[in-house]
């Protein structure tokens, strides 16, 4: 496919996909779904490792893996970071020898300022269904959830909900959750505490980030 070069060809890009983001879902059942993916990208200058790491959905063990070594082209672009990524994450599906249930991306969906992050733009061009959980919030306003596992609160931007700020682990952070395709936000909430039954970040993205810092460092 041609690739933006430029900022502003990008955003265009955005602006024209972004009314193709399916929102209402429902999506795959949380704690029902076969295969769950984390998909990460690790950098050392303008070099990155792309990781794919599909889990079984019920027992969280590796049944697959992807990853692709490249050379980003696209400048960092604060809003604009899914066109450093998605080049090298489209390789590494095409690799997966299991297609994902779920696509759980390390970043932003709607949560986004033109409602248009990585983890929506992925799931336009996959048509998989797809969610972002991200560490910090990148735009909107929220009131911090209660402390115990599995609260949440409203993530919002313009007076519009974009997301939820979840607590997956009692007093621990919260994450960042926001839909990407064919997900409703209630049920991207609940597979990300379905996911991280230990730790504050799903075993998704905690997979995906070891495999593509490895990889990066070339230790394997």
């Amino acid at each position: 496919m041609d690739w933006p070069t430029t900022a502003a060809e990008a955003i265009a890009v955005q602006e024209a996909l972004r009314g193709q983001v399916d929102t209402t879902g429902p999506g795959p059942a949380p704690g029902k779904t076969r295969y769950v993916a984390g998909l990460d990208v690790a950098y050392d200058g303008d070099d990155l490792a792309a990781a794919i790491v599909v889990l079984d959905g019920q027992t969280l063990t590796e049944v697959d893996r992807s990853i692709v070594l490249g050379r980003t082209t696209f400048p960092y672009v604060p809003g604009l970071f899914a066109f450093r990524e998605i080049p090298a994450l489209l390789d590494a599906l095409a690799k997966l020898t299991i297609t994902p249930d779920l696509l759980v991306c390390d970043g932003q969906g709607l949560a986004h300022p033109r409602r248009f992050g990585l983890a929506c733009h992925l799931g336009v061009l996959t048509g998989l269904p797809t969610i972002g959980v991200a560490k910090n919030a990148f735009v909107g306003t929220f009131s911090p959830p209660a402390a115990e596992r599995g609260s949440c609160s409203d993530l919002a931007l313009d007076g519009e909900v974009v997301g939820a700020v979840v607590r997956t682990q009692k007093a621990v952070k919260p994450v960042f959750v926001s839909v990407g395709h064919r997900v409703d936000l209630a049920n991207a909430i609940a597979h990300t505490v379905q996911l991280s039954p230990k730790y504050r970040l799903p075993e998704t993205t905690r997979a995906a980030d070891r495999a593509c810092r490895r990889a990066v460092a070339r230790e394997e």
